[in-house]
């Protein structure tokens, strides 16, 4: 895994499998199966996670309801990971949204 920051500064994969659920939502369909809500919105963190890499996760979203991006970087290199999440706000691309009811959603 670290041989790839050899060739590239930081990696964007997926934080979550889906978009932000909707508030109160308990139950949610992740590959045609009915699955809970809050151990599965967290399942991709997990990897990174469990070997120590530096991670800052991010909401993105044009329009609706955001979907988690993990900015992953080299050990030690967790000033850059908060730079570029720092440019993606900048940008607009990464933005928090506060919670809204789930009616205001749909």
């Amino acid at each position: 895994v670290l041989r790839v920051f050899e060739t590239v500064d930081a990696i964007l994969i997926a934080a979550t499998p889906c978009t932000a659920p909707l508030i109160g939502q308990k139950t949610m369909l992740l590959a045609g199966n009915e699955v809970p809500v809050r151990p599965s919105m967290g399942i991709l963190t997990q990897p990174i996670s469990f070997i120590g890499l530096p991670v800052v996760a991010v909401p993105v979203a044009k329009a609706g309801l955001p979907i988690g991006v993990q900015i992953v970087t080299a050990p030690w290199r967790e000033d850059l990971a908060l730079r570029i999440a720092a440019h993606l706000e900048a940008q607009g691309i990464a933005a928090a949204r506060p919670p809204q009811e789930a009616a205001e959603w749909t």
